[in-house]
């Protein structure tokens, strides 16, 4: 039995591969990225440098698995989605090419990571909002470029089960973050970035940062291991409809700030910039359905993910000092 990840080279995918050879099995892992580039590389997995988009190489990789996890896609964080609407929505050639593969391949079990862009825009407009529950992504508004070709490929990998007879299954990912991660260069999400912020301001000295907005927009940030551990339970589950996979601890940007203060042990002057992206003004996952089907829900809290992942941060950064 092997288990094909793709985007094994990015955050999660390093991240899902070392979590499957524990348990002793088989990975095939696959990244687009030359292998030095990638974020992890396990030497107990078959790891293979492809492209996805590529219907030859989709097929390729795909031969003899049993099942399927597809997080490859081309993404970053808000600064990154919003300004690559064209880029983002390319990454449905992958999602496309690897269901085709893993029809092709017999393959028994196929896991599409979706997002929780996908939800309508006129639901999150208040800091406030109102936790979203999984029927909110309808009737359809999700985010423009990757939110479209995310909620699309949900609707195809739906009915590639309904057609072809493969279980698939959906997760929609809110806003995933941990040691291991992009923290600099343009792709960052707010977790990372404002560690790397915070991490800059207590080495240099300078206790000022940039913040995008004014800091009121809020989210909720899920950790990695959670993650994991969820993202492999719906695959192996029953439950066929797509599913929020998310953290339900609400914080506003400026409250994350706080956190991190607290574990870097000082206090910054906050530069807001009403003038970069910002995304929706407030998103939070509803996990109701989610605890009744799988039993537990998210719960690694804000605080203990943020210090792992500032630590980590830290570490990659202080060299430079």
């Amino acid at each position: 039995m092997t288990v094909l990840v793709t985007g094994a080279g990015g955050f999660i995918g390093g991240h899902l591969v070392a979590d499957l050879l524990k348990q002793g099995q088989t990975v095939r892992a696959v990244d687009v990225k030359p292998q030095e580039e990638w974020y992890q590389v396990h030497d107990a997995a078959e790891s293979i440098v492809a492209d996805c988009a590529d219907m030859r190489d989709a097929h390729r990789i795909s031969e003899g698995t049993t099942e399927i996890y597809n997080l490859a896609a081309d993404m970053g964080g808000m600064g990154f989605i919003e300004n690559n609407k064209a880029e983002c929505m390319l990454s449905v050639l992958t999602s496309t090419n690897m269901l085709v593969a893993a029809r092709d391949a017999g393959t028994r079990r196929f896991f599409y990571s979706s997002s929780a862009c996908v939800y309508a825009g006129d639901k999150q407009t208040d800091p406030n909002v109102t936790a979203l529950k999984e029927s909110d992504a309808y009737p359809a508004d999700p985010e423009d470029g990757y939110g479209w070709e995310k909620l699309f490929s949900e609707r195809m990998a739906r009915h590639f089960r309904e057609d072809f007879g493969i279980e698939t299954r959906v997760a929609r990912y809110h806003n995933v973050y941990g040691p291991e991660g992009t923290f600099e260069g343009g792709r960052e999400k707010a977790p990372a970035a404002l560690s790397r912020k915070i991490a800059h301001a207590k080495l240099s000295g300078e206790h000022e940062i940039d913040v995008w907005g004014d800091g009121e927009q809020s989210r909720s940030f899920m950790y990695i291991d959670d993650c994991v551990r969820g993202s492999q339970e719906i695959l192996a589950g029953e439950n066929v409809e797509p599913v929020n996979l998310g953290s339900s601890e609400l914080v506003t940007i400026n409250q994350m700030i706080g956190i991190l203060e607290e574990i870097a042990g000082i206090t910054v002057k906050k530069q807001h910039d009403l003038t970069a992206p910002q995304g929706v003004r407030g998103r939070n996952s509803d996990n109701t359905f989610f605890h009744e089907t799988y039993g537990w829900e998210p719960s690694i809290s804000l605080h203990d993910g943020l210090e792992k992942t500032y630590s980590w941060i830290y570490d990659q950064i202080s060299d430079r000092y």
